[in-house]
């Protein structure tokens, strides 16, 4: 498959480099064309003060032609993009899933008991076992 790794976070809508188990995972999601004008990406809405996008906007907007679409409508048509080492197998391999996040059950170490949180879920391709990318717990 050969995944091309990002070069800057300016053409990503997500990016984390993290520990799961003995493994690890590095999973982004690049910025797709406007679909009206296809001549600029995506992006959110930027801070008149700073110049930086809004980390909670809940739209997309082309810099261009200014078309928006909500947040969660747009994320739904990315796919995400993983290079990972399986903490089960240890086998090393790359992936492609859809960028939509799926409620599953992960043990938290601090509350001793299974919590119900947001993650990127997919499958290692050589044991099969369940990966899950989770949102950073607080």
């Amino acid at each position: 498959m050969a995944l091309k790794e990002p070069s800057s976070m300016d053409e990503l809508v997500y990016f984390t480099n993290r520990k799961v188990g003995n493994g690890n995972v590095m999973a982004w999601v690049y910025r797709k064309e406007c679909p009206k004008c296809g001549k600029a990406l995506m992006g959110k809405l930027k801070d008149e003060k700073t110049g930086k996008p809004k980390i909670r906007a809940t739209e997309y907007v082309c810099p261009e032609c200014n078309y928006t679409v909500g947040k969660q409508e747009y994320e739904d048509t990315l796919t995400c993009e993983i290079k990972y080492t399986c903490p089960k197998c240890s086998y090393e391999g790359e992936a492609e899933v859809p960028f939509i996040r799926k409620k599953t059950q992960v043990f938290d170490e601090e509350k001793q008991k299974k919590v119900s949180v947001d993650a990127v879920v997919f499958n290692c391709s050589k044991c099969n076992d369940k990966i899950a990318i989770t949102k950073k717990m607080k």
